[in-house]
Order: C-alpha cells, then sequence, then structure tokens
C-alpha cells in the first residue's frame, strides 16, 4: 500500500481498520489515534507519526554518535544531543585489566572527539550508559559532523535503507547516522561531501514531503552541481 500522510496533532485520529500503532500513536478501539504534531504515515500494515520536533531520547540499543565533553578516571561523559549525558565506562575501552591508577582516559579518547556508541542502559531515572563494545563502534577519526531533528532519522534511513543507500551509492560518501540526529559524512570527493550534505539537509528540511525520495534523487543525477 502506498503511503498516505496528513498533517495530524495530539488527538486527531489517523486511520480506523485492522492496522498495527507503530511510532506515536495508540489504538482506542478500532481507531489509531495520533499521541503528538506531526506527519502520519499508513504502510502495509502498519501506522505511525513522525513528529515535526522533539529533543532525543535514549532508547536502549540505540546508536548514537557522542562527542567527549570531559572524563573521571572511570567513564568518559558524551554529549549524545538529548537532555540526558551519556556515560562510557572505561572498561568498555581499555578492556577487564582497566586500571583506574596506570590507565589515562585522555590517551583513548579526547574531549571534542566522536564516537559511535549504543545506548547500552537506560530507565529514564539515570543518565544513559553507552558502550562502543560492539563492531563497527568507537572513535571516529574522519568526517563531517551534521545535525538533524533526530524525528527525522527515519526519512534519511528510509524504508529497508533505502534513502541512505542511495545518497551512498550517488556521492560515494560513508554515511554514519546516530538516532540522536547527528550524522557524520566521509567522501574523498569535495564534490560528493558537498552533494550528500545538501542530500541530508533536505530530508531534514522536507521529510514531510510525499515524494521527497524523488526530489533526492532528482538533485543528485544532476551533474556539476552540489
Amino acid at each position: 500500500m502506498a503511503d498516505k500522510r496528513k498533517y495530524v496533532i495530539p488527538g486527531d485520529v489517523v486511520t480506523t481498520g485492522p492496522f498495527r500503532p507503530e511510532q506515536n500513536v495508540v489504538l482506542d478501539g478500532n481507531k489509531i489515534v495520533s499521541t503528538t504534531i506531526g506527519i502520519s504515515e499508513i504502510y502495509d500494515d502498519s501506522v505511525r507519526v513522525i513528529p515535526l520536533t522533539g529533543k532525543y531520547i535514549p532508547k536502549i540499543n540505540d546508536l548514537v554518535i557522542g562527542k567527549v565533553n570531559s572524563h573521571t578516571s572511570l567513564s568518559w561523559e558524551l554529549d549524545i544531543n538529548s537532555c540526558y549525558v551519556g556515560f562510557l565506562p572505561a572498561q568498555d575501552v581499555f578492556g577487564r585489566d582497566f586500571s583506574a591508577h596506570a590507565d589515562e582516559l585522555a590517551t583513548k579518547l579526547k574531549t571534542g572527539d566522536l564516537v559511535a556508541a549504543r545506548i547500552a542502559n537506560f530507565d529514564r531515572t539515570r543518565d544513559p550508559l553507552v558502550s562502543i563494545s560492539d563492531r563497527d563502534l568507537g572513535k571516529i577519526d574522519s568526517g563531517v559532523l551534521m545535525e538533524i531533528s533526530p524525528s527525522k532519522v527515519p526519512r534519511l534511513i528510509g524504508k529497508k535503507g533505502s534513502m541512505i543507500q542511495m545518497i551512498e551509492e550517488a556521492t560515494d560518501a560513508a554515511i554514519t547516522i546516530g538516532q540522536n540526529g547527528w550524522v557524520v559524512v566521509s567522501c574523498e570527493s569535495p564534490e560528493g561531501l558537498l552533494k550528500a550534505k545538501k542530500a541530508i539537509q533536505m530530508v531534514n528540511e522536507q521529510a514531510h514531503v510525499a515524494n521527497l525520495t524523488d526530489q533526492v534523487k532528482e538533485m543528485l543525477d544532476k551533474k556539476g552541481e552540489s
């Protein structure tokens, strides 16, 4: 089924029928009702609302990009573009043999460094614990940091990764997307970098547009423009 999109506010009925409520909607009898201001989407058998605004709230297993703010003898404090601060334990980086007396945290991560991490533990009563123990996580050594609204991240990724894959293939860029709205773009070609950044900004500004994929593709296909 093709997307059916409309602007909704809390309490609006998005649709009725045998649909599965996903993000920012609740089931009320046979009605699916929005819980936020945003753009509703109906696809396959699911319904969701993409919020137009909102600060990032961590969820366990989310991939985030964090910026090192400071450290103690036991952990780093990361800005994760949220009202919460992420804490990365030193043992997660140094390993089981970590010693608070012998190991200096600044030798691994300094203030201002970017890190790809996952939310390991979070319950809203305290700042989240983050981890870099999975594959492809850790310090980000190169790239340009961009910021988009966390609510637009699903649109940037696209269904089954379609949008971000299209942007990467058209620009030869490597793009890391944090669920917290921070995006790192790496590209050897200055033209490719500029075009990838432009595409990401288009998605951020026009996430509510129904034919956004076509518009981004048209921009990417233009030769000699950035």
